[in-house]
């Protein structure tokens, strides 16, 4: 039997809301009025309750139940096959219009093919699974599609024919699950220094180096190193995006994502951490290498980096995606949605790359005889 998901409507006409950046308010397109999350998330509290309470009366009749005949046990015992491939999906149902939802296991907001409405998922972002912070959408799908077509421009080599029916309206907005780590970092580092000076004497020119061996440490402490925790987002990606502005964290409401998909972390806190202290380590040892000045090389030699660990809060971030194949090859564009900041791999066109080639290699070639021409 699916679950029900949750779509939040305007109050006043029943349209379905979502999540503005530009304003920071769930709006509504057929009647224009706008809410703050907190006013949505309160009025579908109440509602919530009001449902929970009719479903435990319902609950408590008594339901009598008809014995399965022959042909339903041959049935069942034919499904268990097809259950297996669907184990990580889930079924719910649309509030709006009744359709029947299938979902990843790890989709937490999503929108109803059949009527358009945003949904929010029952109890991923709840207990344990509920984000402590989120950074809402700043900049609207708009913006990302003039972005990417922005990014098109200017790349001689790029297929004409990638641009052209590469499907750009697809692109989605999704909060991607992030967990962000703090503590602290020891390094204690150990170089072998040099200094080298270079004078004349008469008609000799003199060089001496000058050897030293130079130890330096230091403590960094580290506030909220964001690790994505979606499997389904590559790393890179997601590292080439930041930084993320955390003055504009808030706290987590499921007000912000109607409009949006959204997923819940399956990457759990202990897998990523190794990538946070990864991430820590290098930054201290970069900081304590900077301090060694004055000399013209400083190679390390010895180093020893002491991690200790804080805390740990999970967030949800805005991003830009848009996945798309072209040749038999996937090609995956990321943007982050509140600063802007843009990645994403582009094909080569063969022949555009070889025209170029012969463009280059012809010139030189005319320039070469041009010269060999005066020189005779």
């Amino acid at each position: 039997m699916p679950a029900q998901v949750t779509n939040y409507q305007c109050p006043s006409c029943g349209g379905p809301l979502h999540f503005a950046g530009a304003t920071g308010r769930l709006e509504c397109d057929y009647c224009g009025k706008s809410y703050t999350a907190n006013e949505i998330e309160a009025l579908y509290a109440q509602h919530d309750q009001s449902a929970a309470e009719a479903a435990q009366a319902q609950q408590e009749q008594p339901v009598e139940f008809a014995p399965p005949s022959p042909e339903d046990e041959v049935w069942d015992e034919a499904s268990q096959q097809w259950n297996t491939a669907g184990e990580h999906l889930r079924a719910y149902n649309c509030p709006s219009c009744g359709a029947e939802l299938i979902c990843d296991e790890t989709t937490a907001a999503t929108s109803c093919p059949y009527c358009g409405n945003p949904t929010i998922v029952p109890g991923q972002l709840t207990g344990m699974l509920k984000p402590d912070y989120v950074i809402p959408f700043k900049l609207d799908r708009k913006y990302a599609i003039e972005a990417l077509k922005k990014h098109y421009q200017g790349k001689k080599l790029l297929p004409r024919a990638f641009s052209d029916s590469n499907h750009i309206e697809e692109i989605q907005g999704v909060y991607v699950p992030f967990w962000l780590y703090s503590g602290q970092a020891d390094a204690d580092m150990t170089f072998d220094a040099t200094r080298v000076h270079v004078h004349r004497r008469g008609n000799e020119e003199i060089t001496e180096t000058e050897h030293f061996q130079v130890r330096r440490a230091g403590t960094l402490s580290f506030e909220q190193i964001p690790v994505d925790a979606s499997s389904k987002m590559p790393d890179a990606h997601m590292d080439a995006i930041e930084p993320f502005d955390y003055s504009e964290l808030k706290p987590f409401s499921t007000g912000y994502l109607p409009g949006y998909l959204a997923n819940k972390y399956d990457v759990s806190l202990e897998e990523c951490a190794s990538r946070a202290d990864e991430r820590a380590t290098n930054t201290v040892v970069d900081a304590v290498r900077d301090t060694v000045v004055g000399y013209d090389s400083a190679i390390p030699v010895a180093r020893h980096v002491y991690l200790r660990r804080g805390a740990a809060h999970y967030a949800l971030f805005p991003v830009w995606m848009l996945s798309t194949r072209w040749n038999g090859k996937n090609f995956l564009f990321a943007m982050n949605g509140q600063t802007g900041k843009l990645i994403g791999d582009l094909p080569v066109s063969r022949a555009k790359y070889w025209a170029w080639f012969a463009g280059i290699f012809g010139g030189l070639a005319a320039a070469t005889a041009a010269v060999l021409w005066l020189l005779l």
